[in-house]
């Protein structure tokens, strides 16, 4: 007689779980073999758990009515527990929320959002019930016909459904798992049904890292990208077809009715192979947990297959897909694929969306793409500024769209869109909104970038927004709030004048003992004001600026930002005449030829330091101590022909006004133009000398005949065109001498706009890194 097989359940203890909604059921298998006489050969023991999560637990739930619906599902609880269970969930139902709990109510935005976990497809259930112990019996109908074969996956997906079954189908049913591989193999093509019952079943074993490597053995996850890019052609040939029929079918009665069942023949075979796509993508990306299984992957095109799956309208693909396109888009060789494929032209029409999740995953997925500065010239393109700028009055979406609207300011050239939209109103609306709360660091960034735009800045300061800028920044001490304020500043036109009456506090805080970042941005927004109406003498007198300036000029003083906009604010006080002697005898000058030797090799000290130069040579009071009293104008000749053009352009003019007024230095800076002209013409005679095998000046025929030829008419011919270039190089030099004399006695009075420094203004620092 055959032996006999024999499985005991034993329940064990009940708790519940220490973090999530749910009870923790303990058990113990026995399974044991049977001998003839009807006693145990064989046994073995394991343990096991079971969670049974309540989700829909709150406080005003039927504890009592729940807990008989647990223990009638559950057959590990017998009904004599259930005034246990009732107990167990009447403390769940009163337990605090844990943190991890409490931070995810809190951060709605942070929740990872997953595709739905997969329920039985609709042909996919069967009427009967499976049962573990008929196993083989199942295994058998997978070696019979079609409809055999459906009946039979159906049966063992029943049983791969419940999680507690799974090890027991791996371990004791490997021939069910290979049988059942061989069979999609062989039939896939023959049926959607069959396909998709069978892949699920795998599915189910994906689901745990533990089952991965059965998934792999049998080679499941090839065969679904095989399954997946099948049914995409097949999808675009029904397409194809049944637009050919539209289009070919004239307007009549019966080819209507013909045409309205075709389309429904079409909608139904597009629900089944969206239930084996969605499957399929399923399974894949479980896989795909594994980085090499997902390097496997993108080789045979997996971002390919994705990206074309966006032209579908089912939500819950468009979730699965988003959702895997997602976790690719963090590898740069993903990304770049993306990029090629038009995935941000095919994720656009997403937006907006009533599908909380799917509108949710794409917006993070394009925020992983944001990174790169050409597709996010993409998002403009096809309009995905005003579209997010709509969803910033989206509670559960305001986070991400505002951190994509931050990498798209991050490019100057787009942020004059932004005005176009009520972008603007609505950060602006939220400032005011956070009152003495600390800013979202999203926020102020996003403010930072766009406020280095003259419009989006005029924008800001309409009604009272400066005046509720300026006091909040000024009552908060934020640096970075004041940061937008700089921005706003350095703006020529109708916002500059607006800060005439901040002069005194942005000057107070100067003064302040307060971080060195706080300081640097009050300086720097006082140095953008280039407002001929303000008072600078009155200004500096009152606070008692000229010693701060004086002590923070000194290269070891301060950080290299805080000097360099001491600097700056120097030049921008020395265009008052008043403000330029004070400055000059309180010994800033010499200050400045100190620093400027510390930091010759930095072009923006350099080219901010000939600046105040430059203003102070226009008043007279301060010409003369700059001419006369100090080495000003022998640094400047020696910076006259520097590489940077911006510091060549401030240096000619300063010693052109030099030379204007000071005879002696008028002298030396022309023979400095001169000789400097001269060395550059010498080293060009140098570097050409005659060569035989090369006529120097003339490359015809005739001419270089006369370096050819024999004798003494070769000599003769060659020294005469040596005669000739140097007379020509002496004519050419004395041109540009006469023209570098001649531009000195054509100066004008204005003056020209400060040099652009580097450093000025940063809105694209990143403020904030990858999220997704």
């Amino acid at each position: 007689p055959p032996l006999l097989a024999k499985r005991k359940v034993t329940a064990g203890s009940l708790d519940v779980h220490p973090t999530e909604k749910a009870l923790v059921v303990q058990y113990e298998v026995e399974a044991s073999i049977l001998g003839e006489n009807g006693g145990p050969m064989l046994g073995e023991r394991k343990e096991g758990q079971k969670i049974i999560r309540v989700k829909s637990l709150s406080p005003t739930t039927d504890v009592a009515a729940l807990a008989r619906k647990v223990v009638e599902e559950c057959k590990l609880i017998p009904a004599s527990r259930l005034p246990q269970v009732e107990q167990l969930l009447y403390y769940l139902q009163n337990r605090k929320s844990s943190p991890v709990e409490a931070k995810g109510v809190e951060k709605k935005e942070k929740k990872t959002v997953k595709p739905k976990d997969l329920t039985p497809f609709e042909g996919t259930e069967l009427n009967e019930e499976a049962s573990i112990t008929k196993m083989d019996e199942y295994v058998e109908l997978l070696y019979e016909g079609l409809p055999e074969k459906i009946r039979g996956s159906g049966l063992i997906l029943q049983l791969a459904r419940n999680p507690d079954n799974l090890e027991e189908l791996l371990y004791n049913g490997t021939s069910a798992l290979g049988a059942l591989a061989r069979v999609l193999r062989e039939d896939w093509k023959q049926s959607v049904e069959l396909a998709t019952i069978i892949i699920y079943i795998f599915f189910c074993f994906s689901s745990f890292s533990q089952f991965h490597a059965a998934v792999s053995h049998y080679k499941i996850g090839a065969l679904c990208m095989s399954v997946v890019e099948h049914e995409l052609k097949r999808h675009d040939m029904w397409r194809e077809e049944l637009r050919k029929k539209n289009k070919s079918a004239p307007e009549n009665g019966s080819l209507r009715r013909d045409q309205d069942k075709t389309l429904r023949k079409y909608q139904a075979l597009l629900a089944k192979q969206e239930q084996l796509l969605r499957v399929s993508l399923y399974l894949l990306l479980n896989l795909a947990e594994d980085t090499r299984t997902e390097l496997k992957m993108r080789n045979k095109n997996i971002v390919g297959l994705l990206v074309k799956v966006l032209d579908r309208d089912d939500e819950e693909l468009l979730v699965l897909v988003v959702s895997f396109l997602k976790k690719l888009s963090i590898f740069l060789e993903n990304k770049n694929d993306m990029a090629e494929l038009d995935t941000v032209e095919r994720l656009a029409r997403l937006i907006p969306c009533e599908h909380d999740d799917l509108l949710n995953l794409t917006l993070r997925l394009l925020l992983n793409l944001s990174f790169d500065s050409g597709l996010r010239a993409k998002m403009v393109e096809v309009g995905l500024v005003p579209k997010l700028t709509a969803l910033l009055g989206d509670e559960n979406n305001r986070q991400v769209a505002m951190r994509l609207l931050y990498h798209i300011s991050m490019d100057d050239r787009f942020r004059g869109m932004f005005v176009y939209t009520d972008c603007i109103p609505q950060l602006m609306q939220m400032l005011y909104d956070h009152g003495e709360e600390e800013i979202d660091v999203e926020l102020i960034s996003i403010c930072i970038n766009l406020s280095a735009n003259k419009k989006n800045a005029q924008l800001m300061c309409e009604g009272n927004g400066l005046k509720m800028l300026m006091k909040r920044a000024l009552k908060t001490k934020d640096c970075l709030l004041m940061k937008m304020i700089r921005n706003i500043s350095q703006h020529d036109g109708p916002t500059k004048p607006l800060f005439i009456d901040y002069v005194g506090d942005l000057a107070a805080e100067i003064r302040a003992v307060e971080g060195e970042v706080w300081i640097l941005e009050c300086l720097g927004t006082l140095a953008n004001l280039t407002i001929p109406d303000l008072d600078w003498e009155l200004l500096l007198k009152e606070y008692n600026l000229v010693p701060f300036l004086k002590d923070n000029l000194k290269p070891d003083s301060a950080e290299d930002d805080l000097i360099l906009e001491v600097v700056i604010m120097i030049g921008t006080v020395s265009m008052d005449d008043a403000c330029a002697v004070m400055l000059a005898k309180s010994g800033i000058i010499p200050a400045l030829i100190e620093l400027l030797n510390a930091r010759q090799e930095d072009d923006e000290f350099v080219c901010q330091i000939v600046y105040v130069f430059y203003q102070m040579v226009f008043h007279q009071a301060t010409r003369d101590v700059i001419i006369k009293d100090t080495q000003a104008p022998a640094y400047l000749i020696d910076l006259m022909h520097d590489k940077n053009t911006e510091i060549r352009k401030v240096c000619d003019n300063t010693l052109d006004i030099i030379a204007e007024y000071d005879e002696e230095w008028g002298r030396k800076i022309q023979s400095e133009k001169f000789r400097f002209h001269n060395n550059q013409w010498l080293d060009m005679v140098e570097s050409r000398q005659v060569d035989e095998s090369e006529p120097y000046l003339y490359d015809n025929d005739e001419r270089t005949d006369l370096f050819y030829s024999a004798g003494r008419n070769q000599m003769s011919a060659a020294a005469d065109s040596s005669i000739f270039f140097l007379c020509v190089v002496i004519l050419i030099s004395m041109s540009l001498w006469i023209r570098d004399v001649g531009d000195v006695f054509d100066q004008t009075s204005s003056s020209p706009g400060r040099p652009v420094t580097a450093y000025g203004f940063r809105p694209d620092e990143q403020l904030f890194s990858q999220y997704s």
